[in-house]
């Protein structure tokens, strides 16, 4: 029996990150989640080209694709191949024919040159047409002038700010750095450690298998006024698994819950995206409904459609050879762990 849904959306992505499975291990064992920026993806991200960014972000949507992903809202980072990153992107994910919104996470982390390169390029890409937003890093790695110059540039363009917020202990000053600087159209990532009073603006991302993945505690993302939408902080689009996993983990915080409320933040990633909610998935078997998919893995796509044409059909994408893809892509990673190495 196949069933038909709209098309999931990931409301937070690192497609840069698809590379990194079997990276050379870091030079020591990160003790923590400051320790795991530092020593994993810190040093991934300085490691990326254009070539790299291309095929890895190539990859990740087609397994998106391939798990009935059809958005996804990505943020990206690689301060030694800034210019023209968000472009590479966005082609990539329109040649495999999934939706991308596009955003460069600025930092002062690499000095102040670093952070005007990574405004520029949101900038760019926005005044060039592409579908992003502006993307921060997070307050604790932002000058006040940086924040707000993100802040400002949204404003221009009239989209929101995409920001990782209080994920670690580090980031907990974030709702006073970031006061009055917050709008409705915001994505405020992670969440972890604001308290439920936090007074910023914007939809709250939940990334659980992340979060319990760096050790940074649950986000309990229930007790927020704002609305709740489900990422998966670069570890793959597959949104039904991650739909069940936050069921599994608020469960685990609150035995009254049912599925019901973790499958509302699933379907809130198409309140970010509306044209997602007029996308097609036909699913080989199952029934569109919390209780039955909370317990039933392994849901595979037959058919997806979107913006009306179908890119995906009797489980194989229909734009791309998945089998190039996956060499290309392994040849890339190769490369980038030859720099880690």
């Amino acid at each position: 029996m196949t069933t038909r849904s709209a098309g999931m959306v990931c409301a937070h992505h690192h497609l840069y990150s698809t590379l990194a499975r079997g990276m050379p291990a870091p030079s020591r064992t990160p003790a923590g989640f400051t320790d795991i920026l530092e020593l994993i993806w810190w040093r991934l991200d300085s490691a990326l080209d254009l070539e790299m960014i291309r095929w890895s972000a190539m990859l990740g949507a087609l397994e998106a694709l391939e798990r009935g992903c059809t958005t996804v809202i990505d943020h990206h980072e690689s301060p030694n191949a800034i210019e023209g990153s968000l472009s590479v992107i966005a082609d990539a994910c329109a040649e495999v024919g999934v939706r991308v919104v596009c955003a460069y996470g600025v930092t002062d982390r690499h000095g102040a040159d670093g952070a005007r390169r990574g405004l520029e390029e949101n900038r760019r890409f926005l005044a060039e047409g592409g579908r992003g937003m502006v993307g921060v890093h997070a307050a604790f790695t932002c000058t006040d002038e940086t924040l707000a110059g993100a802040a400002e540039l949204a404003s221009s363009f009239g989209v929101g700010v995409h920001i990782h917020v209080a994920e670690g202990s580090a980031d907990r000053d974030a709702p006073r750095r970031l006061e009055g600087l917050t709008n409705d159209s915001w994505l405020l990532v992670h969440g972890v450690h604001l308290s439920d009073t936090h007074g910023l603006r914007g939809t709250v991302i939940h990334n659980p298998r992340s979060n319990m993945n760096n050790s940074v505690g649950y986000a309990a993302p229930a007790r927020f006024a704002n609305p709740v939408a489900l990422g998966t902080d670069g570890i793959g689009a597959d949104m039904l698994e991650e739909f069940r996993l936050a069921y599994a983990r608020s469960r685990e915080h609150d035995v009254t819950v049912g599925p019901e409320l973790a499958w509302s933040w699933l379907e809130a990633g198409r309140d970010l995206v509306p044209e997602a909610a007029d996308d097609s998935v036909l699913w080989h078997h199952g029934d569109v409904d919390p209780w039955y998919l909370a317990f039933t893995p392994g849901l595979s796509p037959v058919e997806v459609i979107v913006d009306g044409d179908i890119v995906f059909a009797d489980g194989q994408p229909t734009r791309v050879d998945p089998v190039e893809v996956r060499a290309r892509a392994s040849e890339q990673a190769e490369r980038l762990f030859a720099r880690l190495g």
